[in-house]
């Protein structure tokens, strides 16, 4: 599955899918992003999540014509955790609880076509920085916050990423940057305090029903009260705090002009954008402060830059 890839035909289609801690979505689109066909279903636990995703493809497949399914000439499917996008094996997904899953060529004997595989937030990323609220700027971060948290890091102009043999390791894990040591949650990565058990959207709905006694299923209903309710209020200063500390580092390091918010919680808005830019402030002396601000694709980032990669064969 290695190697250089050629772009496909301008008049060609491409399957994209993008499988989250929660929810996978698919879709199929023209050389123009049209969307044809899509959709959502939930991620299973564990390998069964791999026979969804086969379903899943060949179930919009099947909804095209036969002239439409003829074009269909790629797929780009992208997966959490670690990925070994030359041998095509999902390596881990602490969220997931799949280990070593040699995914090789069974999405392509499934759907008869080339397939690539590549990790989900690194796409994700790169799709809001090329083409999205990064578009044009060099030194980017972007943060994915959904069930889990990573990101993307784009220095002078240029991704920073895991080569693809690698099968051990996954740049933009800022998720499992431990913030908490003392006090702080285990996280399924091993560790504890990560950034995730405070940020992610499950640990704001978590912890915020441990205040509360409440059963709150999602982060977004505790930002939907945080201005008339202190414990939400609360919790969400928390996970702002996390996410500023678990930054920290990195923006000392390669001083990024931008941070872009992606996934399910940069519905939040200014909320959240307004919260991290305040945060950091108060906590950086020798860097600039970056700018803070909310992806251009929301949920869709995955699936955006998934087509693309279908369609070009590479993240450049």
């Amino acid at each position: 599955m290695g190697g250089p890839v050629n772009a496909v035909a301008a008049t060609d289609l491409v399957l994209a899918v993008d499988v989250g801690g929660t929810t996978t979505k698919g879709e199929i689109t023209d050389a123009d992003a049209a969307v044809l066909c899509a959709a959502t279903i939930p991620t299973p636990h564990g390998e069964a999540a791999f026979d969804a995703i086969e379903s899943l493809g060949a179930n919009l497949l099947a909804t095209l014509t036969p002239e439409r399914r003829a074009r269909v000439a790629r797929a780009a499917v992208i997966l959490p955790g670690l990925v070994d996008r030359e041998h095509g094996t999902a390596v881990f997904s602490s969220n997931l609880g799949w280990r070593n899953v040699k995914v090789g060529g069974r999405f392509a004997d499934r759907w008869g076509m080339p397939v690539l595989l590549d990790h989900d937030v690194t796409v994700a990323g790169w799709a809001e920085w090329r083409y999205g609220a990064g578009a044009g700027i060099d030194d980017v971060v972007v943060l994915i916050i959904g069930t889990g948290i990573s990101g993307t890091l784009a220095v002078g102009g240029r991704l920073v990423r895991t080569p693809a043999h690698r099968e051990d390791a996954q740049a933009g894990e800022y998720g499992h940057i431990p913030v908490r040591h003392r006090d702080g949650l285990p996280c399924p990565c091993g560790n504890t305090g990560c950034v995730e058990t405070v940020a992610s959207g499950p640990a704001i709905a978590r912890a915020y029903n441990a205040r509360t006694g409440l059963n709150l299923t999602r982060a977004e209903s505790v930002f939907d009260v945080a201005d008339i309710d202190p414990t939400a209020s609360a919790v969400i200063a928390d996970a702002v705090d996390a996410l500023a500390e678990g930054l920290l580092g990195v923006l000392h390091a390669t001083c990024p002009e931008l941070i872009v918010l992606g996934g399910g919680l940069s519905g939040a808005g200014t909320l959240l954008t307004d919260a991290l830019r305040l945060r950091l402030t108060a906590l950086l002396r020798v860097v600039p402060v970056p700018r803070v601000a909310v992806g251009s694709f929301g949920i869709r980032a995955g699936l955006v830059g998934a087509a693309s990669l279908a369609r070009t064969g590479t993240l450049e």
